[in-house]
């Protein structure tokens, strides 16, 4: 017997709880006389199809990441800070009218999946449908259609992936490039490029490396937002795991640095003012590359170091590191129990909005490291980053013979020839301060 107390769900007034109507139509519309779903069919429809989604994309286990959630502290540094307030703005428009494509990229846990996750959990919201899933994870979910007991055909999946209102691509570029995972990401995003659907992707990789194919398409600016984030990972805040050297030469400034009038004569104590004038028109506006190159001791990591803590204190991202130290950095990740992997590590060093290398020297190096060297270099080189360097003239002739090339562009490298007596008495006089003059502006 029934529960008078218990509520009764209410009749809907178009279909009587039938589900199905016959439209309204003239005779003649191929509609006519045909049972077409209700309205209240077709909500229960989009509810299911929702929730479904919600369940594929694993967002119970994201939905604490929203916009309202998203940290923008910037760890001190305010172009860091900038960089995450401009992404979360970005992201939250795109969530309230998505159209074309945006793409998140940076470092581990610089927060681009946190806004991924925040469009989606914002769209679910809005009763909108969306599709937010890890790249590998999709990949797994396509091949699982191959397996006897699937309830769905691998036809079917690629289509509800394809074909969805939006789509988020989570860690594009950390799948295992078979040529099957390959041609699948091609053909589904190509669709979906083709016909103009809203997709989000997070990527910690440059467009360089991915296929040559989807590169294309993530280039095409009437189609595609690219928004950098330049956070530090959150997830090794606080643990010990310091990277750069910058810390150890805090003392080193422009107005610390000596224009040893005491020992060099007029001539050489005019071109050392005219090189440090150059240092410091370098440090107010960092751009293409600077070589400070000569003998032992004659100040090079001094006025390396005087570029990073200005650029520094300025509130933009800086790496200064000893190229030793760097290769041993780049080794550790090897090891057991390391809190960073090596593509963490590599790719934050290219990626290094300021990168300054000190003691620059290949000569006792391995043929790994020189070529760990020249990769993270070439990449500066091809898209115009910021790089400042400093070498020997004892080390420069036993350097790469490509990286030299690079480094003899003087369309992209402003070389300083610091060529004066060490401070410590060690080195010959051999001329004056030498800098070539041209410039390039990315």
């Amino acid at each position: 017997m029934e529960d008078p107390q218990q509520e009764t769900p209410e009749e809907c007034p178009y279909c009587h709880g039938m589900g199905y109507v016959r439209a309204d139509v003239p005779v003649g519309d191929p509609r006519f006389g045909k049972a077409q779903p209700c309205v209240c069919k077709r909500q229960e429809y989009t509810r299911r199809r929702i929730e479904a989604l919600r369940q594929a994309s694993n967002l119970q286990y994201l939905q604490k990441m929203t916009f309202e959630t998203f940290q923008v502290d910037g760890s001190g540094a305010t172009e860091i800070a900038m960089s995450l307030q401009m992404a979360c703005s970005e992201a939250q428009s795109y969530a309230r009218n998505p159209h074309g494509w945006l793409v998140f990229t940076g470092s581990y846990g610089s927060g681009k999946t946190h806004l991924a996750a925040a469009i989606a959990n914002y769209r679910l919201e809005q009763a909108q449908p969306v599709l937010f899933v890890v790249v590998p994870d999709l990949l797994d979910y396509l091949r699982a259609a191959y397996a006897p007991n699937s309830t769905t055909t691998y036809d079917e999946r690629f289509d509800q992936v394809r074909s969805i209102d939006m789509l988020i691509l989570d860690d594009l570029g950390t799948q295992n490039a078979t040529p099957w995972a390959a041609e699948k990401l091609y053909q589904l995003l190509n669709y979906r490029y083709n016909a103009e659907l809203p997709t989000v992707i997070t990527t910690n990789q440059m467009l360089d490396d991915l296929d040559p194919r989807l590169a294309s398409r993530l280039r095409d600016q009437n189609m595609v937002v690219i928004v950098p984030l330049h956070g530090v990972d959150h997830r090794i805040k606080g643990k010990n795991d310091s990277f750069g050297s910058l810390s150890s030469y805090q003392e080193m400034t422009m107005d610390a640095f000596k224009d040893r009038r005491a020992d060099l004569d007029a001539n050489q104590q005019q071109a050392l003012k005219k090189a440090m004038q150059d240092v410091q028109e370098y440090s107010e506006a960092p751009q293409n590359w600077l070589l400070i190159r000569g003998p032992y001791g004659v100040g090079k990591t001094h006025l390396a170091a005087a570029i990073a803590n200005h650029v520094s204190r300025a509130g933009i991202s800086v790496l200064f590191v000893v190229v030793a130290d760097l290769l041993d950095y780049l080794r550790a990740t090897f090891q057991p129990g390391s809190a960073v992997s090596y593509d963490q590590r590599f790719n934050e060093v290219r990626r290094a909005r300021l990168l300054v290398l000190d003691d620059l020297s290949t000569q006792n190096t391995s043929p790994w490291a020189r070529e760990k060297l020249f990769q993270i270099l070439n990449h500066r080189y091809q898209i115009g980053l910021p790089t400042v360097l400093t070498v020997s003239r004892a080390d420069w002739e036993s350097l790469d013979e490509r990286l030299k090339s690079r480094l003899e562009d003087a369309e992209v490298c402003t070389i300083i020839d610091l060529d004066l007596p060490s401070y410590r008495g060690a080195s010959k006089h051999t001329g004056p301060v030498r800098r070539s003059t041209r410039k390039r502006t990315f």
